[in-house]
């Protein structure tokens, strides 16, 4: 696969600073450019102001040249109009309404494999003695709502190359660009919206340490978990926010190293959501402040 993984992303927010400021609390690290980064990804996430919140811009990441020209031929086939200028290629998403950006880029390193821990004794556990902040790796997913789900997947698989993982029958689709199991997740959706940024950790005490952190002082961050999910199977932790987008903390997330390995399957529902944990929120699926928007778009008419 040319593609190799997720580069960054733009969110647009009317609360700039709050929502920055949010996300350094989460374990990013700001820099003079302007970004927010990871510890392997390096700059991934970038705060800007718009009317209401939204992913602007998504960037993957390629191996050379080829990758692109490819990528050119592929979005031309489906009608799609795109910009190529020396290691990058952008076009937009019409369902979405996404700028994605995709440019010859780094691969992140694996990491190494932690060696065999044997079960302590006459000590306690070294996961219990962590005490420094929690740093996420990288940038792994991002989930959206389109206004034409099945435009966004023919964009994204087709025209720029990501890959089908699973599907939740007419209604959404994981898609991935690298060997983790998605690292975009495509919803129908009655206007285009950003759901939610996913960002690894190493291990699910990394999960809890985090999200225990961000909720002192500040119980209203909390969104759902702990838990698993289904599709996908990591462990995850919802946080939201101060514009409303949820983040999430997660680990052990499925990799799919040989395609013809991996069989796609189609779950109904929310059939796929989770295995164990709390229930997920009542707005879940299409948080208040987006059915808000849209009641007073409609009320505007």
């Amino acid at each position: 696969m040319g593609l190799h993984r997720l580069v960054g992303v733009t969110m647009g927010v009317p609360n700039v600073d709050a929502t920055r400021e949010y996300y350094r609390d989460f374990g990013l690290q700001p820099s003079a450019d302007g970004y927010l980064h990871t510890v392997d990804g390096g700059p991934q996430l970038r705060v800007v102001h718009a009317e209401r919140r939204r992913l602007l811009a998504l960037a993957v990441g390629v191996d050379d040249a080829d990758d692109l020209d490819r990528i050119a031929r592929d979005l031309a086939g489906l009608g799609v109009e795109a910009a190529r200028s020396g290691d990058r290629l952008v076009a937009t998403d019409p369902g979405t309404a996404i700028s994605v950006t995709v440019r010859i880029a780094e691969r992140i390193p694996d990491p190494a494999p932690a060696p065999p821990q044997p079960r302590p004794g006459n000590r306690r556990s070294p996961a219990v003695e962590r005490t420094g902040p929690v740093r996420p790796r990288k940038l792994g997913h991002v989930v959206v709502g389109s206004v034409d789900q099945e435009a966004s997947q023919r964009f994204f698989m087709r025209g720029i190359g990501f890959k089908l993982s699973d599907s939740i029958g007419g209604e959404a689709s994981f898609l991935r660009c690298s060997t983790d199991h998605h690292n975009l997740l495509v919803a129908r959706a009655p206007v285009p919206y950003l759901h939610h940024t996913a960002w690894e950790v190493a291990d699910v005490d990394e999960i809890g340490r985090g999200a225990t952190a961000m909720l002192e002082g500040h119980p209203e961050r909390h969104a759902w978990g702990l838990g698993r999910h289904h599709i996908g199977s990591n462990m995850f932790w919802y946080l939201r926010d101060p514009a409303g987008n949820f983040s999430e903390y997660y680990s052990d997330l499925d990799c799919i190293i040989d395609d013809s390995e991996w069989t796609p399957e189609v779950f109904e529902g929310s059939q796929g959501l989770y295995n164990w944990g709390p229930r997920p929120p009542r707005d879940w699926m299409l948080p208040e402040d987006i059915a808000a928007g849209m009641m007073g778009l409609h009320s505007a008419r």
